[in-house]
C-alpha cells in the first residue's frame, strides 16, 4: 500500500505586523496615578509616566485645551511611546493625530495649511441627532408593479407595501420605489428588524428577529429582540466627526452636468487649500450647534514628533493657533539639546523659540539603566514570540549600554533566524555574538569612518 504523504504547511491566517511600539498598551498607572515600575509594556520612566497621567486626567476633565506639552530626552528613551500611551489611556473616542515636523514641507500646500489641517483633525465633534424613524420587524414586503412608462414589455415598480411590527403594534407603510432599491441593497427579507429614516428614506438592517432563532449554536446571522414602543418613533443617533472632515466635505466643488465639470471630476484632484473664510463659516455653524446642545466639542491630541524640524513661520503660527478657542491639546517631542532654530542663526533649547517654550509644560525622559534595558529587550522578545535565555538578555543589555537600546532590540530578529539555521528554537549567546560581528552600530561605523577617512570620498 502506497504511503500517504502528509506535509506541514504555513497557516494562511494573517499575522499581525509587529511595529516598534506594539507592546505599549497604556501608561501603566495605578488608579491613584502612581506609576507601576513594569506595566502596560512600560519599563521605568516613572516621573514622566506620572506627569503624563496627570495630563490625561486634565484632558478628560477638559482643562487642558490650548495648552501644550513637550517631551524632551535623548534618542531611544521612550518619547513616542509616552505619546502613544497617552492616546491609549484616552481611548478611541478622543481624536489622536500624530505627525512629524518634516511633514509641513510640501510643494503643493503652505506649511501653515498643513499644520492647520492637522490641528482640525485633532478636534472632534460629537453630534447628537434626533431622527424620525419607522422601526420594526418586517411582516410583509410586496412591491407593486405597473406598466413601464417607456413602453415595451418591461414593468416598473410604482410603490412598495411594507408591514412593520413592534411589541406595541403593527403598521403598514406605502413607500417610494427608491426606498425599495435601498431595501434590496440591505438584503432585507420578511422577519428582519429594520429602521427607515423618515426624512432621508435611508434603510438600516439591524438583524434578524430573535423569534426566528434556531437551535444551532453557531450561525452567521445576528438575532435581535423585537423593538419596543411604537413603529413610528424618535431615535437619538450619535455621530463622531472631526472638524477636518467637515472642512473637506464642504470644500469639495459640487460639479454640474456640463462637460467641463465632468472632466474636472475625472481628472486626478490636486491637494487644494481650504480657505480661511470657509473655516470661519464652519466654526460659526459648529458654535451654533454647541450652543443649541446638538453637538459637543471633543478636544483631541495633536502629537508633533521631531518638533525641531519646524521653522520660525511654523512656530509663530503655533503661538497663534494655541490661543484659538477651537484648539486641541498639542504634544511636542524632540531629542535635540541647544541648537539653532531651523532657518535662523539663533540658538535655543530643543530648537524651539523661547516665547513658545514659555507656553509649554516640559516632561523629561531619562536614559535607561542596564536592568531596565534587559526588561525592555525581554518584553520585545515576548512580543516577537522569540525564546531568549537569561545569558543572551544580559549580553544584549550590555550591547544596549555600549551602543543604543534600538540597536540591541534590532539584533533580536536576525539572531532568531541564525538560531533556526543552526537547528535551534531558542536564541543563545553564540547567535548574538555572530549577529553582532555582522552588523555595525552607529558608533562603531563612525569610529571606522574616522580611522579610514582617507579611503572615502569626502
Amino acid at each position: 500500500m502506497e504511503k500517504v504523504k502528509i506535509e506541514e504547511i504555513q497557516s494562511t491566517a494573517k499575522k499581525q505586523r509587529i511595529a516598534t511600539h506594539t507592546h505599549i498598551k497604556g501608561l501603566g498607572l495605578e488608579p491613584t496615578g502612581i506609576p507601576i515600575p513594569l506595566a502596560a509594556g512600560f519599563v521605568g520612566q516613572l516621573e514622566a509616566r506620572e506627569a503624563s497621567g496627570l495630563v490625561v486626567d486634565m484632558i478628560k476633565q477638559k482643562k487642558m485645551a490650548g495648552k501644550a506639552l513637550l517631551l524632551a530626552g535623548p534618542p531611544g528613551t521612550g518619547k513616542t511611546a509616552l505619546a502613544l500611551g497617552i492616546s491609549q489611556e484616552l481611548g478611541s473616542k478622543v481624536p489622536f493625530c500624530p505627525m512629524v515636523g518634516s511633514e509641513v514641507y510640501s510643494s503643493e500646500v503652505k506649511k501653515t495649511e498643513v499644520l492647520m489641517e492637522n490641528f482640525r483633525r485633532a478636534i472632534g465633534l460629537r453630534i447628537k441627532e434626533t431622527k424620525d424613524v419607522y422601526e420594526g420587524e418586517v411582516t410583509e414586503l410586496s412591491p407593486e408593479e405597473t406598466e413601464s412608462l417607456t413602453g415595451g414589455y418591461g414593468k416598473s415598480i410604482s410603490h412598495v407595501i411594507i408591514g412593520l411590527k413592534t411589541v406595541k403594534g403593527t403598521k403598514q407603510l406605502k413607500l417610494d420605489p427608491t426606498i425599495y432599491d435601498a431595501l434590496i441593497k440591505e438584503k432585507v427579507a420578511v422577519g428582519d428588524v429594520i429602521y427607515i429614516e423618515a426624512n432621508s428614506g435611508a434603510v438600516k438592517r439591524v438583524g434578524r428577529s430573535d423569534a426566528f432563532a434556531t437551535e444551532f449554536d453557531l450561525e452567521a446571522e445576528e438575532y435581535v429582540p423585537l423593538p419596543k414602543g411604537e413603529v413610528h418613533k424618535k431615535k437619538e443617533i450619535v455621530q463622531d466627526v472631526t472638524l477636518q472632515d467637515l472642512d473637506a466635505a464642504n470644500a469639495q466643488p459640487q460639479g454640474g452636468q456640463d462637460i467641463l465639470s465632468l472632466m474636472g471630476q475625472m481628472m486626478k484632484p490636486r491637494k487644494t487649500e481650504i480657505t480661511d473664510k470657509l473655516r470661519q463659516e464652519i466654526n460659526k455653524v459648529v458654535n451654533r450647534y454647541i450652543d443649541e446642545g446638538v453637538a459637543e466639542l471633543v478636544p483631541g491630541v495633536l502629537f508633533i514628533d521631531e518638533v525641531h524640524m519646524l521653522d520660525m513661520e511654523c512656530f509663530s503660527y503655533l503661538n497663534r493657533a494655541l490661543e484659538s478657542s477651537l484648539s486641541p491639546i498639542v504634544i511636542f517631542a524632540t531629542n535635540r539639546g541647544v541648537c539653532n532654530v531651523r532657518g535662523t542663526d539663533m540658538p535655543s533649547p530643543h530648537g524651539v523659540p523661547i516665547d513658545l517654550l514659555d507656553r509649554l509644560v516640559i516632561i523629561r525622559t531619562q536614559i535607561y539603566n542596564p536592568s531596565e534595558m534587559i526588561q525592555i529587550i525581554a518584553i520585545r522578545a515576548q512580543v516577537e514570540e522569540l525564546t531568549v535565555d537569561e545569558e543572551c538578555l544580559v549580553l544584549l543589555g550590555d550591547i544596549g549600554q555600549r551602543t543604543s537600546l534600538r540597536h540591541a532590540v534590532q539584533l533580536l530578529s536576525p539572531a532568531s533566524i541564525v538560531a533556526k539555521m543552526n537547528g535551534r528554537d531558542s536564541i543563545c549567546k553564540a547567535d548574538i555574538e555572530e549577529v553582532t560581528s555582522l552588523y555595525l552600530d552607529a558608533k562603531s561605523s563612525a569610529k571606522l569612518l574616522h580611522e579610514q577617512q582617507e579611503k572615502y570620498i569626502s
